[in-house]
């Protein structure tokens, strides 16, 4: 086994100490599944003392007077019987992800995504490997969850097998597509699922408004460059130092680079990609096109933006069919929905989950528990005048603090969505802007958490260079980044408010 020595110091200290506690206390956490359970008994016993004490509030928006209805009542039971079906199948973010699912699990399914990756990874020269290693991690949620398996791996591969430490490569990976999860070129799943629980709660406040996963594009664009710049600074600047040189003898891993048959394939997905982009912008760019808004004949708001999930879906699709076919890992039609019914086959827990989530979310919404708490909060901080940058740290820290016990990104935004974008829409801020302001804590403390589900496998992965490697140690590696990554992601928060640049097509920072 190869090994590489570190400089790391091996006593315990104060930070590994807390680092104690924290897993400690999270593992005490249930099941995210049997937290929405408590969560939810625990919002059917306050509707029903909210109820019962007579808690108003009045809608600024619409003057009309709302109480908080019973779920505990003849109505309610009633109302959660002949509506749990509805609530369950009704949940946005559950058709946004299957679709997606359907797409980009099929590209993984035939290989195209990993062949993709190691293409464009072994490709760049040594003085570039930071740098390609942050911009396709970060880009890599494009795969969702696989980034974070396939990336520091990959990166773990190329940096030994250029005489660097793999633990740095290892590490920049990780932190790559976790820290930067939220970050991406181009739209993706992140993007759909959680602008579908956005949705949810918009309609405490506003029935008609639309969201559509593309509100936070261009600020997660502008991130995914900075970012990468950033976080290869940091790689060579304090976690190459730290980790120190390799001191083992250079061996070559399992040999990474892509057969003649697999670039090939990759050739034939490329320009399959092309064609498809070009109908694309056929059917988008010129006056009158079908995907523009058949009325003003603008983009925003269009079919192309609200169609945006199946264009992507059937772009993985074709790309995926393509470099299939090529490579011989689709060898007839019927390979295609059995390699998609596999892809959707590793959502069935998240389909597990989906069912609590969606009778929470409906409870939150038929009982006014979310219009009161959103009056009474904005209230308050009308009153205390907590509001614009001091607010959006309250909730961006309030983020990272939840981050670190619960791993679930769409569980976490389920809790605060139905709260905080409804009385960020009465103070008047944009459902896009609340959105990306929860993001950024979240993305950013997720390499920091030894409860994040992918944390073991990073431990496993760093122990087959170092044996004696423990949490604590990535977790000192992995906090510069986490730390410096909230810190300029901030930064850019404040700069796009003081300059109130759109956050994405049609979604500004106020109502």
């Amino acid at each position: 086994m190869l090994e590489v020595k570190t400089n790391l110091p091996k006593k315990k200290g104060k930070f590994e100490s807390f680092l104690d506690w924290v897993e400690k206390v999270g593992n005490k956490i249930p099941h995210t599944f049997i937290l929405f359970i408590y969560l939810t008994v625990f919002l059917m016993i306050l509707s029903a003392v909210l109820s019962l004490t007579g808690v108003t509030v009045t809608n600024p928006a619409t003057k009309e007077v709302i109480k908080v209805k019973n779920l505990l009542d003849a109505e309610g039971i009633r109302w959660i019987l002949q509506n749990m079906i509805k609530n369950f199948t009704g949940f946005a973010p559950l058709g946004l992800v299957l679709a997606m699912t359907m797409g980009i699990g099929l590209s993984e399914e035939v290989g195209l995504l990993s062949a993709f990756m190691r293409k464009t990874m072994l490709g760049v020269p040594a003085w570039a490997i930071s740098l390609a290693v942050m911009f396709i991690g970060i880009n890599g949620n494009i795969a969702s969850d696989a980034s974070v398996i396939i990336i520091p791996a990959l990166a773990a591969s190329v940096y030994l097998s250029l005489g660097k430490n793999p633990l740095v490569g290892l590490v920049a990976g990780y932190a790559a597509a976790c820290a930067g999860f939220s970050a991406n070129l181009i739209i993706v799943g992140t993007d759909a699922l959680l602008a579908g629980i956005t949705q949810e709660a918009v309609k405490i406040i506003d029935p008609k408004m639309q969201i559509n996963p593309s509100i936070n594009w261009y600020f997660m664009m502008a991130s995914t460059i900075i970012f990468t710049f950033v976080g290869a600074w940091i790689t060579e600047k304090i976690i190459a130092p730290r980790l120190g040189e390799y001191k083992g003898n250079i061996k070559y891993l399992e040999n990474k680079e892509l057969s003649p048959e697999e670039n090939k394939a990759l050739r034939s997905a490329g320009i399959a990609a092309i064609i498809y982009l070009v109908i694309l912008a056929l059917l988008v760019v010129p006056k009158g096109a079908i995907l523009r808004n058949p009325k003003t004949g603008g983009l925003i708001p269009s079919p192309f933006l609200s169609g945006i999930i199946p264009i992507i879906m059937f772009f993985f699709i074709t790309i995926s069919v393509v470099y299939g076919k090529k490579i011989g890992s689709i060898k007839n039609s019927a390979d295609v929905p059995k390699l998609m019914a596999e892809a959707v086959k590793k959502m069935s827990s998240y389909i597990v989950l989906v069912f609590i989530i969606g009778q929470f979310v409906a409870f939150f919404d038929w009982s006014n528990i979310g219009v009161v708490l959103a009056v009474k909060g904005a209230e308050f901080l009308k009153n205390i005048g907590f509001t614009g940058i001091p607010l959006a740290l309250g909730l961006i820290i309030l983020s990272t603090i939840i981050n670190l016990f619960i791993g679930s990104g769409s569980a976490k935004w389920s809790i605060l969505a139905p709260i905080f974008v409804p009385m960020m829409m009465l103070l008047g801020y944009s459902p896009a802007f609340t959105q990306v302001i929860y993001r950024i804590g979240d993305s950013s403390t997720n390499p920091i958490t030894p409860l994040f589900p992918y944390f073991p496998i990073l431990l496993g992965f760093a122990q087959q260079y170092d044996e004696n490697i423990g949490v604590g140690t990535l977790i000192s590696l992995m906090i510069p980044y986490s730390l410096i990554f909230m810190i300029v992601w901030i930064l850019q928060l404040f700069v796009w408010m003081a300059l109130k640049l759109p956050l994405g097509p049609g979604a500004g920072i106020f109502m």
